[in-house]
């Protein structure tokens, strides 16, 4: 019996060092949840620009006077949605590479190395088609495709970047995915959809990986 469980911690070793040498395994949970705490942070403030834009541009702010001296109105919100989508990216970025860092750290796993050449690329080739096809959306007017088109394109890039790191990356990529569809014919709740895929998936996703895969170890570090 003694030496069937060594044999079976052995076997599990082994599928362990594969894995690390094929797959990014230093995904920390707690990225997930950063990121998707930074994206809640976001859609709020971007929700009180629209807000106060909805409410300036309306006839009980405006009376008979249209929205013609507002004309310029517009594109300054545009601009400000602009940079709070920036910063939101940029704060979730950090953190997550924080978070992501210090994991690697932890399991003694190399932060970069093939495999995460491989992961990177496998990420960015799909944002970059969703980001031009996003700047031309812009171009063109169709702001309604945009919350949409960053659901859609994200959820393929993680979808894509799952053969490179966490199995579990593909059923958020494949969440983001559906969001995005549905988004295509239900344009009138764009953000919302935004904070839902961006915001309450990857918190949810941080958990549940926290909880798999981080817990337990903290539990025998406890102990």
């Amino acid at each position: 019996m003694y030496q069937q469980n060594q044999s079976l911690q052995e076997l599990k070793h082994i599928k362990n060092m594969m894995e690390r040498s094929s797959r990014f395994v230093s995904l920390s949970g707690i990225s997930g949840i950063s990121a998707g705490l930074c994206a809640l942070a976001g859609a709020w403030f971007a929700n009180q620009k629209i807000a106060r834009y909805n409410y300036e541009h309306s006839p009980l702010f405006n009376g008979d006077r249209g929205t013609y001296i507002f004309r310029d109105s517009s594109m300054l919100l545009t601009n400000q949605l602009f940079v709070i989508a920036i910063l939101t990216f940029i704060a979730a970025f950090i953190t997550s590479f924080f978070f992501t860092y210090r994991r690697s750290k932890k399991t003694n796993s190399p932060l970069w190395d093939g495999t995460t050449i491989r992961l990177f690329w496998n990420t960015v080739i799909p944002l970059a088609a969703g980001g031009l096809f996003l700047l031309r959306s812009v171009q063109l007017g169709h702001y309604e495709l945009i919350t949409s088109g960053c659901l859609i394109f994200y959820g393929l890039a993680l979808v894509n970047a799952s053969k490179y790191t966490l199995g579990e990356i593909r059923y958020l990529g494949y969440c983001e995915l559906i969001l995005g569809s549905i988004n295509l014919w239900d344009r009138g709740y764009g953000l919302i959809f935004w904070a839902t895929g961006f915001g309450v998936l990857h918190i949810i996703y941080g958990i549940i990986m926290w909880w798999k895969n981080e817990r337990a170890g903290q539990k025998m570090e406890a102990d």
